[in-house]
């Protein structure tokens, strides 16, 4: 501030010198100043200035002692220009009127009001305006500040608020004073679109945060920034599908409080392009490699763009070069169609690679882990020293280390997995170093469910589980084991379950090593204690199982088990067939078996497309001897879908073939009905059957196919149409079909955890005469 005035005065004292010696100046010497008016001055009086001048009424005028009255002025620092102008002969010949035109220095803040703002504390608006005191007065900052000022109140939800200011648009003020009307605290009743034809309403809702509040007082305030946030994803979202002339406009229409808004977005698709052509521009290292990359572009011509198809052709390019170590940049330019092309564009790949060689990895760093052992993130990585840098397999390293979960990934906080490749500063040297920055999070957690079905009634669930698990860490000191420094940092898992209930409990304690000894080989361990209660009899079951698999590939999974279990049977129900009764008391069971599964899913919870097989060989010896195998395959497709590709009709098809021995005890023979089985029967109410008892199968197979059709735009809602068939016999034949019809629904409510509320109703078609229905089946189940 202090050299900004400095330059304002040495400026100030040397221009006027220059006017001071005009030629107007020169003749008017020697006349009679007739009159001093000051002119500009707005802050200080005309007194003041007069004051420091010694050109006065009645004197004689000299352009020498004008040069001086200049300087003075100057010096108070009050004036960043001052001119001295002379009009000769006024009022009469031989006199003259000096005129003093002064330029002030803005204003000093000396005070700030916020006038009205009852509901935000003055450091709040303080920091929103910038405006503080003792800066310099700044008119055009203060309007701004004004408008700040709105916008902070339309962010808290008062959407009507209004800013005035009072004081502070002259430069001459001392004083800054906003006039605020803060207005209500606004929610919003309702959310509509208008003029959307390409999908519907309830999609759009989905691609949008703000919220209605609910009964019009809870939740749903209005936000003013996540409404222009979403007028901008909703613009985004059509021109990924080749609206690239949409515009969105928002409207609010409120009630008579102005306590509710409805919140209008009004929807100018305009038209829909089309492609005509895509070519591809590949250049510098790129270009040798241009005829297998234009065979990766799946944007064909005359199909509507589509910004998910470029983005994937994008990436798919990206990748290609990224396996050979090329380390590429593909833009996507649109051009558009001209007059008679309305509607129409081209798309053009560029690509342009950035490194001059093909890249190799130098040393590989890791850092951010201060718990974790280091070998448990390098086994993760798809790279190492040597070989050819393959950018595809950086990010594929990146996402394996996401899905141990023992690293935060959030990249609104910064907080997330990342390996960057280091700049290489020599281009002749194609070996490139590699960091690996990862950021430890709490890998424990606890928790407490609770669940109903039509199955097994109601049961509640206690989970210990830690993901960061080291069994050999054990803790050398009191505050190791309190900072939770101990047993962690191996990347096992451990788990203890509780699940007790009213007709079925389970109590269960679980190790998993992923990599034993650092091979491709995983390893788990558990023991557990199962107790039920049956129609015929109750089961109590404690046992362990020891297991050893090893992914093959992606979607292949290979294991092998060892089970030791004591059975108790007891409680048998009074004329029990000699089937089930002469299985009364403890046996002991050692199972060894092999298998294998496929999975190529794209979700976990609801599938929409691929499928998964599982196949299972078991050996049983003890107090009994018997084989057992199955077979399970689920196979899943996406018949229909919304325009934007949301809300797939999903056909689902599920089959299994089982089989045991002949020696078979009653409580390892199959069962059907029930949920998840054949619905329209109860829980094990098909099946061999003797005076009413279920004594079980040696064989059985079922089969489902059911239609899923999504209700609500957000997916969270979806009914379903399904026929359940199938039979359980006592050996390998089919004798018993049964058939049912029904249809049911699908709930997905976030605060009750990821697994949906399923309620399903069926009606059995074929049936056998020893037959239990059962119409309605559900299960709904809570975690926290």
């Amino acid at each position: 501030m202090r050299c900004m005035m400095t330059a304002l005065a040495a400026w100030i004292v040397l221009s006027p010198v220059a006017a001071a010696q005009s030629p107007a100046s020169a003749a008017a010497q020697g006349m009679v100043i007739s009159d001093v008016i000051i002119q500009g001055n707005k802050r200080i009086p005309s007194q003041h200035v007069l004051s420091w001048i010694h050109s006065r009424t009645g004197t004689t005028y000299d352009p020498n002692t004008v040069a001086d009255d200049i300087k003075e002025i100057s010096k108070t620092h009050q004036f960043y220009n001052v001119e001295m102008r002379v009009e000769r002969d006024k009022p009469a010949p031989g006199s003259c009127i000096l005129y003093v035109l002064v330029s002030e220095v803005p204003g000093i803040v000396q005070s700030i009001e916020y006038n009205g703002g009852n509901h935000a504390k003055k450091d709040d608006l303080e920091l929103a305006t910038g405006v503080k005191r003792g800066s310099p007065m700044n008119p055009f900052m203060n309007q701004l500040a004004c408008q700040s000022i709105e916008r902070y109140y339309h962010d808290k939800g008062r959407a009507f608020a209004q800013c005035s200011l009072r004081e502070g648009s002259q430069a001459s003020d001392e004083r800054v004073v906003f006039d605020i009307i803060e207005g209500p605290v606004v929610r919003v009743s309702g959310i509509d679109f208008v003029g959307n034809t390409f999908v519907s309403a309830g999609v759009l809702r989905t691609h949008v945060n703000s919220s209605r509040a609910f009964l019009d007082f809870l939740g749903g305030q209005y936000e003013e920034s996540i409404v222009i946030d979403d007028k901008n994803k909703l613009e985004e979202y059509y021109r990924s599908f080749g609206y690239e002339s949409v515009r969105v406009d928002i409207e609010l229409v409120p009630n008579e409080k102005h306590d509710l808004v409805k919140l209008v977005f009004h929807v100018n698709e305009g038209p829909r392009f089309r492609v005509t052509h895509s070519e591809l521009d590949a250049r510098g290292q790129a270009a040798p490699f241009a005829p297998q990359l234009q065979h990766l572009i799946s944007q064909k011509d005359g199909e509507f763009f589509s910004g998910a198809d470029t983005k994937v052709d994008s990436t798919n390019m990206q990748d290609w070069l990224g396996y050979q170590g090329y380390k590429a940049a593909v833009r996507v330019e649109k051009v558009w169609g001209t007059n008679d092309q309305k509607g129409t564009m081209q798309v053009k790949y560029e690509i342009e690679d950035t490194t001059p060689l093909p890249a190799r990895v130098g040393n590989i760093y890791v850092i951010g882990n201060d718990r974790t052992r280091e070998d448990v993130i390098r086994r993760q990585l798809r790279i190492y020293p040597g070989q050819i840098l393959s950018y595809p397999d950086v990010r594929i390293s990146e996402r394996n280390l996401d899905r141990l979960g023992i690293f935060a990934n959030n990249p609104e906080t910064g907080q997330k997995t990342e390996i960057e490749v280091l700049p290489q500063p020599d281009p002749n040297n194609p070996f490139h170093d590699v960091l690996v920055k990862v950021n430890e999070q709490p890998t424990g957690s606890l928790l407490f469910g609770l669940g109903v079905n039509s199955d097994s009634g109601l049961t509640g669930s206690v989970v210990l589980n830690e993901r960061n698990f080291d069994i050999l860490n054990w803790p050398t000191s009191i505050d190791e084991l309190l900072s939770g420094s101990a047993f962690r940092g191996a990347g096992q898992e451990f788990r203890a379950e509780a699940v007790p209930g009213t007709q079925a409990q389970r109590y269960d304690v679980s190790f998993r090593e992923p990599y034993l000894f650092d091979s491709p080989y995983s390893f788990k361990i558990d023991g557990y204690y199962f107790s039920r209660i049956y129609n015929e009899y109750q089961e109590d079951r404690i046992g362990g199982r020891v297991t050893v698999g090893r992914r093959l590939g992606d979607n292949w999974t290979v294991s092998g088990s060892v089970r030791l279990e004591s059975v108790n049977i007891y409680n048998i129900e009074a004329g029990a067939p000699p089937q089930i009764s002469d299985f009364y008391g403890n046996h002991f069971l050692a199972g060894f078996s092999l298998g294998v599964t496929y999975d190529t899913r794209d979700s976990y919870l609801r599938p929409t497309s691929g499928m998964t097989a599982n196949a299972s060989v078991e050996e049983v010896i003890g107090s009994y001897t018997f084989p057992k195998v199955s077979f399970e395959v689920n196979k899943y497709f996406t018949a229909l879908q919304r325009a934007d590709g949301s809300g797939r009709q999903v056909v689902a098809l599920r089959s299994i073939v089982a089989w045991s021995g002949d020696n078979t005890p009653v409580f390892e023979r199959f069962y059907a009905g029930g949920f998840q089985s054949l619905r329209g029967f109860e829980f094990r109410g098909v099946g061999p059957d003797i005076n009413g008892f279920k004594i079980g199968g040696d064989f059985m197979f079922l089969n489902s196919i059911e239609y899923q059709v999504p209700l609500l735009a957000n997916d969270r809602l979806y009914t379903l149409a399904f026929i359940d068939s199938g039979t359980v016999e006592q050996s390998v034949e089919i004798k018993n079909y049964r058939v049912t019809a029904g249809f049911g629904f699908r709930i997905s409510v976030p605060m009750l955890g990821p697994v949906p509320i399923a309620l399903d109703f069926g009606f059995p078609l074929i049936q056998a005469p020893f037959d239990n229905k059962q119409i309605f089946s559900f299960s709904v189940g809570w975690f926290h």
